[in-house]
């Protein structure tokens, strides 16, 4: 039966699987499995090769034993589509991962090219950031560099390097306001994360007493979100306000440096009560970022732009004459802390993705060789004079 004839005026003729975004796109991505008698279904969380997954007849545990590749971006994921063994089926096999539309990645810790591949099919990332202590923008900029660089999901199946944006909404929430009491405090909080994030809405929110979350619900009612953010900064607390529910365990960040605990260990999908479903994440300690070249732009959109009117189209932007950049941070137009922090998230970036890209990798190199070049004809010239 097709997606169409299934959805009619009541909530109770909707397709069993439309709370988790199921929708007609899906559906013919889907047909050709329908044929073969497979069901469809949504990943709402992976453990140690098996994975839960939500079917129209109910949540089932399935294999992903026929979907494990060698490339680790193409694992079955939280979030993920895919067709599953029938009912009777024993054991029950996920057979294909579906096309993802989207799909959050960061590199791995290892020195190796590897990305690791967060959620997928995601409408909205959410940066979680605590409050409790003092706000550190430089890490705001690089989960919002991740956000905006989110890959197309057709571009993850078929590639091991990412560029592709996806047009995932980024959102940034300021959480345990509860503990700025003063509003004009609170402001101008939201004001300095705001100069960080162009663009992209940042909301004070107290899941503890609801203030701020009717705006959060209002932007992430629709679609899938995922939440981001290093342990303790209250995301579990802030899935549980907004499932309406007790659905993740809750623990109080250590009194000696305010840090979490780890309380969420997996990725989940939760149905919203307001629409949309929410991919609750584990505490991410390191942060890498994975071919984020489009999102380090958006980020810092003010510097592309000034670096436009540069003298020289390559300026690094540190002693080059007519540097606009520059000018802008010796004009106090361009704070000197987001200039630095450009530098180092293109840098990284830039790294990594050398490792998987020859030509890039051949490009850098005659980058610092020629870096090495003018400082030695520098070094000599100053030589010279003092002789």
């Amino acid at each position: 039966m097709s997606f169409s004839s299934l959805v009619g005026s009541s909530s109770s003729s909707l397709h069993p699987l439309a709370l988790y975004g199921w929708d007609e796109g899906w559906e013919a991505e889907f047909a050709p499995y329908a044929g073969q008698g497979f069901l469809p279904g949504r990943v709402v969380r992976v453990d140690r090769g098996q994975c839960d997954v939500v079917t129209p007849g109910g949540t089932v545990r399935a294999d992903t034993e026929f979907v494990v590749p060698r490339d680790p971006m193409k694992v079955v994921c939280t979030g993920d589509w895919v067709a599953v063994d029938p009912e009777g089926s024993d054991p029950r096999y996920v057979r294909t991962l579906l096309p993802r539309r989207t799909a959050f990645v960061r590199s791995t810790s290892s020195k190796r090219s590897d990305g690791q591949v967060l959620a997928t099919n995601i409408d909205h990332v959410v940066i979680c950031v605590s409050l409790a202590g003092e706000l550190d923008l430089g890490r705001i900029e690089r989960f919002l560099a991740l956000a905006m660089s989110c890959s197309s999901g057709e571009a993850l199946l078929h590639k091991s390097a990412l560029s592709c944006e996806s047009g995932a909404q980024p959102v940034v929430v300021l959480g345990k306001a509860d503990l700025v009491p003063d509003p004009v405090t609170l402001a101008h909080l939201v004001h300095d994360v705001g100069t960080s994030a162009p663009g992209v809405p940042v909301l004070g929110v107290s899941a503890l007493h609801g203030d701020g979350l009717d705006a959060l619900v209002a932007l992430v009612g629709s679609g899938t979100s995922v939440l981001l953010g290093q342990s303790g900064a209250g995301k579990s607390t802030l899935a549980n306000a907004l499932v309406g529910a007790d659905v993740m365990d809750v623990r109080a960040a250590r009194d000696v440096d305010g840090k979490g605990r780890h309380t969420t260990t997996t990725r989940n999908l939760l149905v919203l009560p307001s629409g949309g479903v929410l991919i609750d994440t584990p505490g991410l300690r390191g942060v890498g970022l994975f071919d984020a070249a489009s999102g380090v732009g958006q980020v810092f959109s003010e510097i592309e732009e000034l670096a436009a009117r540069c003298r020289f189209p390559d300026c690094a932007h540190e002693a080059e004459p007519d540097c606009a950049v520059r000018s802008a941070v010796d004009g106090g137009e361009l704070p000197a802390r987001r200039l630095e922090s450009y530098r180092k998230l293109t840098r990284e970036n830039q790294w990594i993705v050398a490792k998987t890209d020859a030509r890039v990798r051949a490009e850098r190199g005659r980058h610092w060789r020629r870096k090495e070049a003018e400082g030695k004809a520098a070094r000599e010239l100053k030589r010279a004079r003092y002789r």
